[in-house]
């Protein structure tokens, strides 16, 4: 298991908060309080590490398979009207992330990436029906051999820093790391209608691994 370069920042500085803490409280307080907060704030910094960990995920897809780009939980499976990039309808497909999944988003296919935004927003939970539109998000366009995926990372009330490293011209394999979202929230798939969806509501996928759909 290892650690994404995101979470570096925030794991030194809860290292130095805890220790702080646990020394001032050794200063002041009886022991079995000072073996109390040792023990709670090794708690809080196991959390803090699981919240960036960063698995070896073994991609395996066809050049018209679409990728899970996030570990979670698929929530959405609706066609809808994707306003920013296609303006016509498509098949949406989220995932939502909660703070105890793999927070590193993945490219839902190889290719070329077309079109790649940052939106500043809003941060309203991420099963609100417009946090697609309202929330703090990037949005990313791949293009390969006649496919073209759109994807969103979206904030919520609990992630309020998303990482994008995708650029126009970047060259993309399907599952390679494209940015984070801190600490969860939810990515967005649209799809062209007559896409085989291959996972069901409720379904817990894995990032750069479960099969999400084949593009006809």
């Amino acid at each position: 298991m290892f650690l994404h370069k995101e979470g570096y920042p925030t794991i030194l500085i809860s290292i130095g908060v805890l220790v702080l803490l646990s020394y001032g409280v050794h200063l002041i307080a009886p022991e079995w309080i000072f073996k109390a907060v040792v023990l709670m704030s090794i708690g809080l910094f196991v959390i803090v590490l699981q919240f960036f960990r960063n698995p070896l995920r073994n991609t395996e897809a066809t050049i018209n398979q679409i990728i899970a780009p996030a570990d979670g939980k698929v929530v959405v499976i609706e066609e809808v009207v994707e306003s920013e990039y296609f303006k016509d309808k498509r098949i949406q497909v989220s995932i939502f992330m909660s703070p105890f999944n793999v927070h590193v988003n993945r490219y839902p296919i190889g290719g070329v990436v077309e079109y790649a935004k940052y939106h500043p927003g809003k941060f309203l939970v991420a099963w609100h029906p417009k946090s697609s539109t309202e929330n703090e998000r990037t949005t990313v366009v791949v293009k390969n051999e006649g496919n073209t995926v759109l994807f969103r990372q979206i904030a919520g009330a609990m992630a309020r820093r998303i990482v994008m490293y995708s650029k126009v011209g970047d060259k993309t394999t399907a599952g390679g790391e494209m940015g984070f979202i801190k600490f969860g929230s939810r990515v967005d798939l649209f799809l062209p209608l007559g896409t085989k969806i291959k996972v069901n509501l409720q379904e817990v996928v894995r990032g750069g691994e479960t099969v999400i759909a084949e593009l006809q």
